[in-house]
């Protein structure tokens, strides 16, 4: 088992990392819409959502992996209301590739955040 914790996105909230690389399974702790300071982006679900994934990007990366590896993607909203919004950045981020998704509405997340996104991956590539 290894601990990973990207240079390119903010420090974790807590004590815990980015992510936990288990044989050739990534599970990437859930990522909040943060600037690379750590500082909640601006705007709208649209905004925070696109930076989750950047934010998700970057911790792949980090492991050896992209999109193309993602098994499962989890999707924490403050409002279902954006739900097609969600649904819109979600088609652009992964392309043709279509993992699996569980999508749910919960009352808050940290810093005020609309929106936290976790996945769970395979490593793409080896080193």
């Amino acid at each position: 088992m290894r601990l990973i914790n990207s240079p390119d996105i903010a420090p974790a909230l807590g004590p815990y990392s980015h992510a936990v690389i288990d044989g050739d399974h990534i599970y990437c702790s859930g990522q909040l819409p943060l600037d690379p300071q750590g500082r909640l982006v601006s705007g709208g679900v649209a905004e925070q959502t696109n930076q989750a994934f950047k934010n998700i990007r970057e911790v792949l990366e980090a492991c050896g992996s992209d999109t193309h590896g993602v098994l499962k993607v989890t999707v924490y909203m403050t409002d279902l209301g954006e739900f097609a919004t969600l649904n819109e950045l979600y088609a652009k981020f992964f392309g043709t590739h279509r993992p699996a998704r569980t999508t749910v509405q919960i009352s808050k997340l940290p810093l005020g955040a609309s929106v936290e996104i976790d996945v769970i991956a395979k490593i793409l590539n080896a080193g």
